[in-house]
């Protein structure tokens, strides 16, 4: 996210994350729009995270301590040495994988004691965002006790999968692409009625 209004509206629905795009190459890149005041002004315990892509370390600290941001996402072929060096910051690290039919879960385990969470999206040819998802069947072959993030073009209709999932290691659900009015402008309404439908079954 990173028009003002749009992230002041979204913050009043209790959510429990908010990322913003600090890759040039993204259409959802903040590009000079995220304002510092707007997120002096969110409530503080929404998690403010920085999504990176093979990014200079200097650069990520730097976007760190200007917009304050409790974590960070990486998204590119960081190294778990990468990851750690962010982590001995006191940040919440979340570290993206894109999944397709190829995909070894093997690859994680050098990443388990460097990092707080994964997060499996889709094999696309960008960097996230892509809005499509992969096959959740692959999670089964997931078995190393680190809490997980589902992302990968989610949208109303997969409600009722994702709560069929039942699967205690999965800690958050990632929304974005079909969520959106315009890339980087979120629909508020759609997001409200999303989280509204998760709440009513997982209390059955």
């Amino acid at each position: 996210m990173r028009e003002s209004v749009n992230i002041l509206e979204l913050s009043k629905l209790k959510i429990d994350y908010i990322g913003f795009i600090f890759y040039s190459k993204s259409k959802r890149f903040v590009d000079g729009r995220l304002n510092v005041e707007t997120l002096s002004e969110l409530p503080k315990n929404l998690k403010k995270i920085g999504v990176f892509v093979d990014e200079d370390l200097d650069y990520v600290k730097l976007q760190i301590q200007k917009f304050d941001l409790n974590g960070v996402q990486l998204h590119g072929n960081e190294s778990p040495e990468y990851c750690q060096s962010l982590r001995n910051l006191n940040l919440e690290i979340i570290k993206a994988f894109s999944l397709d039919e190829n995909f070894e879960f093997n690859e994680l385990n050098e990443y388990q004691n460097n990092v707080d969470f994964f997060l499996f999206d889709t094999k696309g040819k960008e960097h996230g965002g892509n809005g499509v998802s992969f096959d959740w069947s692959m999670l089964s072959k997931y078995t190393i006790d680190k809490p997980y993030i589902l992302a990968g073009g989610i949208d109303l209709q997969h409600i009722n999968d994702i709560v069929n999932l039942n699967d205690n290691k999965l800690y958050a659900v990632d929304i974005n692409s079909k969520f959106e009015i315009e890339p980087g402008l979120k629909n508020i309404t759609k997001i409200k009625q999303f989280k509204a439908q998760i709440d009513i079954l997982n209390k059955v």
